[in-house]
């Protein structure tokens, strides 16, 4: 994590955020998130990134600011003040990061803290990108999505599951696992969605992804690719999908905002060989759309801190 994050108005030193146990919502995971990527200096469908959390936030009766632009202001604020603080940032150049935005519900429950006048707080941390490997091994685990709960879909900010098995994965051997629902279909990973592909380039390409109702969370990523991402000889569709596709698959690769599209290069010890085509041809198009938003929303520092 860098130097400084964001508390509600103010750019604060890390340690000097004054957070509370009284807070209910972080004693009981009680707030929603979202994941953002910056590209020089610019949050990446930041407009997608507000409009999941309203909405995760309404579901799960965590107060919530009505205007978007007080929260991305903050947000671009810590951006300028964390600016240069990365190992591999040059002071002065635009930045490239993880960004993470937090709204914590403050009030309600048993451990409710004395004196806690904010109904919620807004929280934003940024932190150097990660450096994936070129195509990652998956394992499944069953039973690990909840599709019929009325929660399902949520980011909320109760991820000890999701971490639990991610760090389970890495002491196996594998970079991440695909969750099962309770149906035995395939709905995501524990911060990916995945995708599947029929047929090769040149002869029409099926690209399959669980439905919401599967469980899954809707990605910014995921939505990219069905909504506005168009590549000629390629069709992206929402599918369910039980394990067995994941083994008849030409490709499978996984999509999120911190990865964008990796391939998968092994499924429970299956190794899978391939050029992958049609994954490259829509990373290709993944990162001229991200180009041309950067292009559109570029800005300047004008903010710096100390």
């Amino acid at each position: 994590m860098h130097r400084y994050l964001l508390h509600n108005n103010d750019v604060l030193l890390a340690e000097k955020a004054a957070l509370s146990p009284g807070q209910v919502g972080l004693l009981s995971g009680w707030g929603v998130f979202s994941t953002i990527r910056v590209y020089d200096g610019v949050m990446f469908q930041w407009g997608r990134h507000w409009q999941r959390m309203k909405r995760d936030a309404e579901r799960m009766r965590v107060p919530f600011p009505s205007d978007p632009r007080w929260i991305e202001e903050g947000l671009y604020r810590l951006l300028d003040a964390n600016q240069g603080m990365s190992a591999n940032q040059v002071m002065n150049q635009a930045m490239n990061a993880t960004l993470r935005a937090v709204v914590v519900r403050n009030q309600g429950g048993l451990w409710e803290g004395a004196g806690q006048g904010r109904e919620f707080d807004i929280l934003g941390l940024t932190a150097n990108v990660i450096s994936w490997p070129a195509a990652v091994k998956l394992g499944t685990v069953p039973n690990a999505r909840h599709a019929a709960s009325e929660f399902a879909g949520t980011k909320y900010l109760s991820w000890a599951e999701n971490l639990t098995r991610y760090e389970r994965a890495h002491a196996d051997g594998l970079d991440e696992v695909i969750l099962l629902n309770e149906r035995g279909e395939v709905a995501e990973c524990t911060s990916a969605n995945i995708f599947v592909v029929k047929g090769s380039m040149g002869k029409g390409s099926r690209v399959s992804t669980p439905p919401l109702s599967a469980g899954c969370l809707p990605g910014v990523t995921r939505a990219l690719l069905l909504e506005e991402i168009r590549v000629p000889g390629i069709e992206i569709v929402e599918e369910t999908l039980l394990p067995e596709a994941l083994n008849t698959a030409d490709e499978v690769f996984i999509t999120s905002t911190t990865r964008e599209l990796l391939p998968v290069s092994q499924i429970d010890g299956r190794n899978r060989v391939g050029p992958n085509p049609v994954c490259r041809q829509l990373q290709e198009a993944f990162k001229n759309l991200a180009r041309h938003y950067v292009g559109a929303h570029a800005r300047k520092p004008a903010y710096q801190v100390g």
